[in-house]
């Protein structure tokens, strides 16, 4: 037996430093989200038909359905817009008044 070993120690394989590529995904996700609530919350430009007071303004003041058998589901879009030049304050809690058989 030899008093050396003839065998070479295998390399050790370099560890990749992964810390910037996650920061650089982090980074451009928090940019993403940015992006996407400053967009997502631009209100729609309306046009202004009342000066110094704050009026509201139905696209639809009356919705006929027809004849809708009992029990079918029915859904209604109701757009409602400020077309005043002031902020809209409710006083009270806003109804919606439904009629039958008119």
């Amino acid at each position: 037996m030899s008093r050396y070993s003839s065998k070479l120690k295998p390399k050790a394989k370099p560890k990749r430093n992964l810390m910037p590529l996650w920061l650089a995904l982090a980074g451009l996700g928090l940019i993403l989200v940015a992006v996407w609530a400053i967009l997502g919350s631009a209100q729609p430009k309306t046009n202004i038909e009342v000066k110094g007071a704050s009026r509201l303004k139905v696209e639809t003041d009356k919705i006929d359905r027809g004849d809708v058998k009992l029990g079918t589901p029915v859904r209604d879009d109701i757009r409602v817009t400020n077309v005043g030049d002031q902020p809209l304050r409710f006083v009270e809690a806003p109804f919606i008044q439904v009629k039958e058989g008119c």
